[in-house]
């Protein structure tokens, strides 16, 4: 009896055609071992890939300068009475940095850190030590380091001028800096301003 049926039933299906569909995708478990493979390639791309490096500063290619040589830069809009008192040393240095010992890798990223947190903390003048060097070995580091000085100094937006310091202060084995305004300082300024200010009343 079954089999009848199921004559019956081929009979009738006969002329049907299967409905077309579209491939599936097959979506497999990942085993313990894929996992554990992925977690290994992801650690590798870290430590290949390090966090990119901010510092904008030259490495390497940098001319040494005289240890005498006086180190001068002004960026246009900086006044003229501004740069001519930060060269007679008459703007207070509110914190300074002593590079005179380190390498040329160090003294790089020692200045990038040091200019950006002083302009963060909105220091305007500060100081920077790159030494001029008693023997001869000490004298090449020095120079190596000045004109290190001379050319990461140009290449921080945030440093307005820079000139070589007074005698006082290590004459040309230093330099004084001259830091643009933060925004906080500059909205502190204006915030002191608009307080002192006294309304007019219109005639």
């Amino acid at each position: 009896m079954a089999s009848d049926e199921d004559d019956v039933f081929s009979a009738e299906m006969a002329d049907v055609v299967p409905l077309k569909r579209d491939p599936r995708v097959t979506v497999r478990s990942r085993s313990q071992a894929e996992r554990d493979s992925s977690v290994d390639l992801r650690r590798q791309a870290a430590v290949q890939n390090p966090e990119r490096d901010r510092n904008i500063l030259t490495e390497g290619g940098i001319e040494p300068l005289d240890a005498w040589y006086v180190l001068e830069f002004k960026r246009p809009g900086v006044q003229n009475g501004v740069f001519r008192r930060l060269k007679q040393g008459r703007h207070e240095s509110e914190a300074r940095l002593d590079l005179h010992r380190l390498t040329a890798a160090a003294a790089r990223k020692e200045m990038f850190e040091f200019i950006e947190e002083s302009h963060q903390l909105g220091l305007r003048t500060v100081l920077i030590i790159h030494g001029k060097g008693q023997t001869s070995a000490e004298k090449k580091r020095s120079s190596i380091l000045k004109g290190c000085t001379d050319r990461w100094l140009r290449e921080l937006d945030v440093v307005q001028a820079f000139n070589s310091a007074q005698p006082q202060h290590g004459g040309t084995g230093a330099v004084y800096v001259l830091l643009r305004k933060s925004e906080e300082k500059k909205r502190e300024n204006r915030e002191k301003f608009a307080k002192g200010r006294v309304p007019v009343d219109p005639v």
